[in-house]
């Protein structure tokens, strides 16, 4: 089956690019988790956006990635939460709300795949967090929560 996808999945593609994978494979796991749709004449205008929404997001080479390491860690990350009276909150921090604070904070847009917690966040605090910004870069990031 030719597909479109519309995010990187391993082994396969990255966004834009036209794939074919087996039937199975396409019914059962791309396209019920959007990450492809089916290819079609009129979906060959969809990858040009896509293709310039990538381009958009992509790490030139290692020292655009250091570049943005070094902004990333220097930015001051705040994440405003509900709190309940014991100091815990609703819920928790996730990687997509850390993605939309990069955003606003620095004008970066980072693909919330690429950010990775190392435990949970469910307090108010300081909490850090990897953002994998190429092979052999990665910025730690500190994370306030307030209420």
């Amino acid at each position: 089956m030719k597909l479109i996808l519309t995010r990187e999945v391993a082994g396969l593609g990255h966004a834009g690019d036209v794939v074919t994978v087996k039937d199975g494979y396409a019914r059962n796991f791309l396209l019920p988790r959007g990450s492809a749709i089916a290819w079609t004449k009129g979906g060959e205008t969809q990858i040009a956006g896509i293709r310039r929404a990538r381009q958009a997001r992509d790490i030139r080479d290692k020292d655009h990635a250091n570049e943005i390491k070094t902004t990333l860690e220097a930015a001051t990350l705040v994440v405003k939460a509900k709190v309940g009276s014991t100091g815990r909150l609703f819920g928790s921090v996730t990687e997509k709300d850390i993605a939309l604070v990069i955003k606003s904070a620095t004008g970066l847009d980072i693909d919330r795949h690429k950010i990775k917690l190392v435990k949970h966040v469910k307090n108010l605090g300081k909490h850090t967090a990897k953002v994998s910004l190429m092979t052999g870069v990665a910025a730690n990031i500190t994370i306030s929560v307030t209420e």
